[in-house]
């Protein structure tokens, strides 16, 4: 078995205001800080014994005396607080623009068009979170057969559709067909269209989870993944990293499972049988259902959850594993509006060496740049300094 690395994104689970913040009008958002003020502190003593507590001072969890973990945090180059942006900029791809956002819903000719093209009308055209405007504009869907359409803070078109009205074939085909429209021409107009499928009945919506499908762009240069796959390891993708990435410089995808916990498994046995290589995983639950949503209770009790898998993690680990837990941006669930907040992020690193405090490290790239340096992959013209 060769050398492998296993990196681990805490989906929005920010540490801190990044010092661009009051570019994006986010000065005081920090998720992991203010998620423990507001919940009377966190309870997570094993990523407090690898050094949580020694990059930003978190109510419940202690600096260490001697972290099990090398330990630091990393601001964004990207002009961008997007899952796209940050996970790109992990793998070596900055954003030197940002993607188009709607802040006021999309243009009228973009409606008009989907609907001739699709056959149905839009309503919602709005920013939302997804669950309240599935619960506000479900029983009119229901009535009219019309697309429930909304966006967020990312660069997203996102379309709703409850499957006992309009089946699932039809909203990816729909999908498909806005995928063309405001990616595949030309112009790039949003960084992903996502399918958002629910049932049930009013009151009691409920997404399906298992059924969303995300319709991104390709990245446009060389990343990480690329050269660790052309040098002939595995590149695994656990949960919505196939998609950010459009599949591209991967070579196997565990299709995301419905909630963390399994995603947490997923990595389990992508460790069990990943002969050398890269595994990539995303653990949306703290960005979708709690950042977003605005709980910062159930944003506490994720990272606890997350706390008592670590062991198995760690367990998991030989002495030719590296393993990097991170996050893409931040998601304060104790700040204004439902949107993503622009933050340093935590970066934990286990294995490679003796443990350090490894500063404020200044472009997220470090990360693809550290796993290239211990796969022993050349990381060619891409950016980012390696911490092992």
């Amino acid at each position: 078995m060769g050398r492998r690395a296993v990196v681990i994104v805490l989906d929005g689970l920010g540490a801190g205001e990044a010092p661009d913040a009051a570019d994006f009008g986010d000065e005081g958002a920090n998720t992991l800080a203010n998620t423990a003020r507001s919940t009377g502190g966190l309870r997570a003593p094993n990523l407090q014994a690898v050094g949580l507590g020694n990059i930003e001072e978190i109510e419940g969890i202690a600096p260490s005396a001697s972290p099990a973990a090398s330990h630091g945090l990393m601001v964004e180059l990207s002009a961008a607080k997007a899952t796209l942006a940050g996970h790109w900029e992990m793998m070596g791809l900055v954003l030197e623009d940002p993607l188009p956002t709607y802040p006021e819903g999309f243009p009228e000719d973009v409606l008009l068009r989907f609907e001739n093209e699709t056959g149905r009308g839009v309503i919602g055209n709005r920013p939302a979170s997804g669950t309240t405007i599935i619960e506000e504009l479900g029983p009119e869907q229901e009535k009219t057969g019309a697309w429930i359409l909304y966006t967020s803070a990312d660069s997203v078109f996102q379309i709703a559709a409850h499957t006992g009205v309009i089946p699932l074939d039809e909203l990816y085909e729909a999908s498909e067909k806005a995928h063309k429209m405001l990616i595949g021409e030309g112009e790039i107009m949003v960084e992903r269209v996502i399918a958002r499928p629910f049932h049930g009945e009013p009151g009691a919506y409920v997404r399906e989870n298992e059924n969303r499908h995300d319709y991104g762009i390709t990245p446009p240069s060389e990343t990480y993944l690329d050269r660790i796959k052309d040098a002939g390891h595995e590149t695994l993708a656990v949960g919505k990293i196939k998609d950010i990435f459009d599949g591209r410089g991967i070579t196997e995808h565990l299709p995301a499972p419905p909630d963390d916990a399994a995603k947490v498994d997923a990595i389990l046995d992508a460790l069990g049988h990943v002969e050398s290589g890269l595994i990539f995983a995303n653990l949306v639950d703290f960005d979708a259902s709690y950042g977003h949503r605005r709980d910062p209770e159930g944003m506490a009790a994720n990272i606890q959850l997350f706390d008592e898998r670590l062991p198995e993690l760690l367990d998991a680990l030989t002495a030719e594993d590296l393993m990097i837990i991170t996050a893409d941006h931040g998601n304060d669930p104790t700040f204004r509006g439902t949107d993503h907040t622009r933050e340093r992020v935590p970066l934990l690193v286990m294995g490679g060496g003796d443990t350090r405090d490894l500063g404020i490290r200044e472009s997220f790239s470090d990360v693809g740049a550290s796993v290239a340096a211990w796969l022993g992959v050349e990381k060619g013209g891409l950016p980012g300094r390696s911490f092992v």
